[in-house]
């Protein structure tokens, strides 16, 4: 004998143990409090994105940064133009490959990521305060494994791909050019 399905009023639906709500709390309560420790930031979460990966080198060259980040070519010139304006990078000519521009981070560069981090690092203690200090280790490894996997799995290699798919109109950055 098979039972009828349930009604809707029937079935108990437990928000709180919806993942997507889960991530979506998470994500929004870090960025409210990373918005504030990275606004100084020539581009914000990308320009900390392209510091970090200045100073760890995991994609030198402008392209390779480009590509690993998700950011179109053109945005990232702007970017880097911002970046090394402020004083935090350097793009070199590659000895491999002259066309190609390295992004190095200066020592300013590298003082101002170590104080971001150190912040961020109050940010996060403050968005996982519910969890005692041994879980919020295992929880950032757990969350780090998920994510290097599946960024493996399905790299992002086109941001405005993304944004086509769900149906947004990128934004286009003007730029305010000296005169004289």
């Amino acid at each position: 004998m098979t039972q009828a399905p349930e009604s809707p009023a029937d079935t108990h639906v437990d928000l709180q143990s919806d993942l997507g709500w889960a991530l979506g709390v998470l994500l929004r309560g870090y960025a409210k409090g990373a918005q504030s420790v990275i606004a100084d930031v020539p581009g914000g979460p990308r320009g900390y994105q392209v510091l970090t990966s200045a100073v760890d080198g995991t994609a030198c060259t402008q392209l390779a940064l480009a590509n690993k980040l998700g950011i179109d070519r053109t945005v990232m010139t702007y970017l880097l133009d911002d970046l090394e304006q402020a004083g935090v990078i350097e793009r070199r000519p590659d000895p491999a490959d002259r066309r190609a521009r390295r992004i190095i981070a200066t020592e300013a560069g590298r003082a101002t990521l170590c104080a971001l981090q150190r912040k961020l690092r109050h940010v996060e203690d403050l968005v996982l305060g519910a969890l005692p200090e041994d879980e919020r280790a295992q929880f950032r490894a757990l969350l780090r494994r998920v994510a290097v996997s599946l960024d493996e799995r399905d790299p992002l290699d086109d941001a405005c791909s993304v944004i086509e798919a769900v149906g947004v109109e990128p934004a286009t950055r003007t730029r305010r050019r000296k005169s004289g």
